[in-house]
């Protein structure tokens, strides 16, 4: 449940300030997001109200880059509008479509996954050429590193079937002993997963690909 400031209530009550021609639309909350709280309003348009100082920050850095993001790409991405009163928020148009989870992947036909993956493919390679001092200019910053393998495995190990703990260890040991990344550092989404895509599943397409929120620079690998 969402605090008072953060009710839909309070949260219609701003947008139709904001907006008046908004007065007699449909106004829903969206699942809870970990960073900001999402309204649909007319299953058309998206406005996300962060949580926090740091939240917002991010909204806007994910404002700006997906500027620069959206003209360099195919995939459709959110086209974010910030307004400052009375408190951050943003609005775009709804990228009409529902998550790709594992058991909705597993029943597309092989054609439409190699379809998947030939758009997906496209998407990280036009985002991947993206000019790195634009990129950087427009806010996007290093990630932070995975854990240290000792830590990961200590985390793990008790939770692990006995007969999976030799995997993770030599998995992790072969992670330790990898070169560094030949192909370097790039711009980079490192988020791509089926609860950041909105698909169409009676069309079995993928619509466009949204929350840049996390993106930045990290090993191409």
């Amino acid at each position: 449940m969402p605090p008072p400031e953060l009710s839909l209530e309070t949260l219609r009550a701003i947008l139709v300030e904001a907006f008046p021609e908004l007065a007699g639309s449909r106004f829903g909350l969206l699942a809870e997001g970990w960073d900001s709280l999402a309204v649909d309003v007319d299953d058309e348009l998206i406005f996300k109200f962060p949580r926090s100082e740091d939240a917002a920050t991010a909204l806007a850095m994910e404002a700006r880059l997906l500027a620069v993001i959206g003209p360099a790409i195919t995939t459709p991405v959110p086209e974010l509008e910030l307004f400052r009163s009375p408190r951050l928020f943003s609005r775009h148009r709804k990228l009409t479509g529902e998550h790709l989870l594992t058991a909705d992947y597993e029943r597309l036909p092989d054609e439409d996954r190699q379809h998947l993956a030939g758009e997906m493919a496209a998407f990280f390679a036009q985002l991947h050429a993206l000019d790195s001092q634009t990129m950087a200019g427009a806010g996007a910053a290093p990630l932070d590193g995975w854990p240290e393998p000792d830590y990961i495995l200590q985390r793990a190990a008790p939770l692990l079937p006995a007969e999976q703990r030799a995997l993770a260890e030599r998995t992790i040991t072969a992670w330790q002993e990898l070169p560094p990344d030949p192909l370097g550092t790039i711009y980079g989404f490192f988020d791509g997963h089926g609860w950041n895509m909105a698909f169409d599943h009676e069309r079995r397409r993928l619509n466009g690909i949204y929350d840049f929120a996390d993106s930045g620079f990290g090993p191409l690998h």
